[in-house]
């Protein structure tokens, strides 16, 4: 263990099977050009992960580390240094330990002695420090969280009214000032990552400018401004999104990619010209939330098992369908991230591409370059693929060519627009493709939607009543069931919920669908034969959520229709 020890980072690595000599090699290369930390540039060129460089560290200097995610922060520790401070030298204070006088601190240099030097003469004597090895991004991430950048937005907003500097705004890795409408929009952004949203609208009206962030699927107004800074603020969204400022009356679209919180955020951006100028929304695409495990998904342990065997099919059509928004890229992203080795060649054809993964080959669709759906799957099948994913089947001619990849040999991932899996035969019936083609070359089908999950701090039980009761199917006899309601707490910003889940149906095609496909059955008979095979439907699994406590009845109605269970 002590020769280990002494080990250079790239070498223990190597030693560990976690990187080749050929991504040590690769990685040198660049530190020669950029003179970055071994472990940063490895992370950054995708080789291994932070979590395996901060465990390979602490091994190598026995040191203890920690994930800061899982970590409950000290509101005192957090008081005895300034937000400049930990930004600076890339620290975070964990624990006060009173009793002790010892500050556990989280940092990505344990080793940096000037740092520690510094952060022991600030603080009161006889208070010693503990460093705990954490993920730089996670440092930068938990700085961002607690120590809030709400002052960042009223503090610019002030100087732009009044003309004053606002230091404390600026930051501390910038010397020179910078132009405060650079500074509001990115403060903006910040703010609507640091608050989970997925989307971001500015949408101006007569007199003002609404900004509203899409958090857990709902739209929340944040701030209203004054219309004199919309002009400036949409030509700076424009110019990071590489728009045409000229342009403002046309529809525009573009992209941002910025650096967050120690981690890359992008931003799909569109531009619409509406009456009263024009209206910005933003997707967020974060790459760390839209790759989740496989088990991370939340099915339940039947379904997680059938989506395996489903997986492992060497062939065929496996479809993923629901509305806009229901999460149906990141549970496609994910089966993709659990299948990916180097023994497999995966390609994708998306429009466009929303979350680069590594040893994946994806393409964005191009209309303009003659590079739509089905002519991106012909030329694919000549890179000699062993599983393709299609963005989206929209037409005729991309599914044919969707389900001729399939029946030569290869596995087939894409998405649909359809209210339930068994809906999808009908569409794709509507579509064009015959039943024949169909029937034998559909894997199986996983319809999806998002349901709030309701927030564990203040969530309040009551006992179901009789209308609940119905719904959720108990028998008479049985004894009183607890369900929760959403109450609302500052943890969840007064909603009653943090967070989504998704709520799934699997529909496995077995020889007795397919041939009922063949024949072009009804939805009906294809639904009451699915059932007869044990298929549990979206409301099944939305129930089993509200049984648990995760969601409320209220919420699962909102995204599928529970009239049916009350008819029968």
């Amino acid at each position: 263990m002590a020769e280990q020890a002494k080990l250079p980072l790239g070498k223990l690595l190597i030693q560990k099977g976690v990187i080749s000599e050929d991504q040590l090699r690769i990685a040198l290369i660049e530190q020669k050009r950029s003179n970055e930390p071994l472990g940063k540039l490895l992370i950054t060129l995708g080789f291994v992960t932070e979590a395996t460089v901060r465990m390979a560290l602490s091994e190598n200097l026995n040191q203890q580390s920690a994930d800061l995610t899982s970590l409950v922060v000290d509101a005192i520790a957090l008081k005895l240094i300034p937000k400049e401070v930990a930004k600076r030298y890339r620290v975070f204070p964990i624990v006060y330990e009173r009793a002790t006088d010892n500050l556990i601190l989280a940092m990505s240099d344990t080793s940096n002695i000037v740092a520690l030097d510094q952060i022991s003469a600030m603080l009161v004597k006889g208070i010693t420090i503990s460093p705990l090895l954490v993920n730089e991004s996670d440092i930068s991430r938990a700085i961002d969280q607690y120590y809030g950048f709400e002052l960042s937005i009223d503090g610019i907003l002030h100087e732009i009214e009044t003309g004053e500097v606002n230091y404390a705004s600026l930051g501390t890795t910038s010397d020179e000032y910078s132009q405060p409408m650079v500074r509001l929009i990115d403060a903006i952004l910040a703010d609507a990552v640091q608050n989970g949203a997925s989307d971001l609208h500015f949408e101006p009206e007569q007199s003002f400018l609404r900004i509203r962030y899409r958090i857990d699927g709902i739209l929340r107004q944040i701030r209203s401004l004054h219309k004199s800074y919309w002009p400036a603020m949409a030509v700076r969204l424009k110019v990071i999104s590489n728009m045409n400022i000229a342009e403002t009356r046309a529809p525009q679209d573009g992209r941002i990619s910025i650096k967050f919180s120690g981690r890359q955020i992008d931003f799909r951006a569109s531009a619409q010209p509406t009456t009263h100028g024009e209206n910005f929304v933003l997707r967020v695409l974060d790459r760390q939330k839209g790759i989740v495990p496989l088990d991370g998904l939340g099915l339940g342990e039947t379904e997680l098992d059938l989506l395996k065997l489903m997986i492992a099919r060497p062939d065929g059509v496996i479809l993923v369908t629901g509305p806009t928004g229901s999460g149906k890229t990141t549970t496609l992203y994910s089966i993709l991230n659990h299948i990916n080795t180097e023994s497999v060649n995966i390609m994708t054809l998306e429009d466009p591409v929303e979350y680069p993964m590594n040893m994946i080959r994806q393409t964005s669709v191009n209309e303009s370059a003659k590079m739509g759906f089905a002519e991106g799957i012909r030329s694919m099948m000549r890179q000699d693929p062993d599983i393709i994913l299609v963005g989206e089947i929209r037409d005729k001619e991309t599914a044919e060519m969707a389900f001729a990849a399939a029946m030569t040999g290869h596995q087939v991932y894409s998405t649909l627009h359809t209210n339930s899996a068994v809906g999808s035969v009908s569409r794709l019936l509507d579509i064009g493709i015959v039943p024949d083609i169909m029937a034998g070359n559909i894997i199986g089908i996983v319809a999806q939607r998002l349901v709030r999950k309701l927030c564990t701090e203040c969530r309040a039980p009551h006992e179901a009543d009789e209308v609940e009761r119905r719904l959720l199917d108990l028998p008479e006899g049985a004894g009183p069931q607890t369900l929760y309601h959403a109450v609302g707490c500052p943890h969840c910003a007064h909603q009653g919920y943090k967070g989504r889940i998704a709520i799934m149906e699997l529909l496995k095609m077995t020889p007795a669908i397919d041939e009922l496909i063949a024949r072009r059955a009804s939805t009906r008979e294809l639904r009451n034969a699915a059932n007869a095979e044990g298929f549990h439907s979206l409301i099944d699994d939305g129930l089993r959520r509200v049984l648990d406590g995760i969601t409320t009845l209220e919420e699962v109605g909102r995204v599928v229709d529970l009239t049916e269970r009350l008819s029968r």
